[in-house]
């Protein structure tokens, strides 16, 4: 029985450390070219004003009569 709450115990500490460094992580510990949600992908390097361009485009042609 001792055993058991034991394991439980590792295993809730465990999950409440990993929960609590990741809520850490997203407010505090960003790099100064990292992206605001701190996930460390690509975000930083989405060109934006070609994806509005190519937005506009697809709009343009589903607009025109066929």
């Amino acid at each position: 029985m001792i055993v058991q709450q034991l394991i439980i115990l590792v295993l809730f500490l465990g999950a409440a450390f990993y929960v609590g460094r990741r809520l850490w992580q997203s407010f505090f510990a960003k790099s100064e070219g990292a992206c605001p949600k701190g996930c460390g992908g690509a975000c930083g390097t989405i060109n934006v004003d070609a994806l509005q361009r190519t937005i506009e485009k697809a709009q343009q042609q589903n607009q025109q009569p066929a």
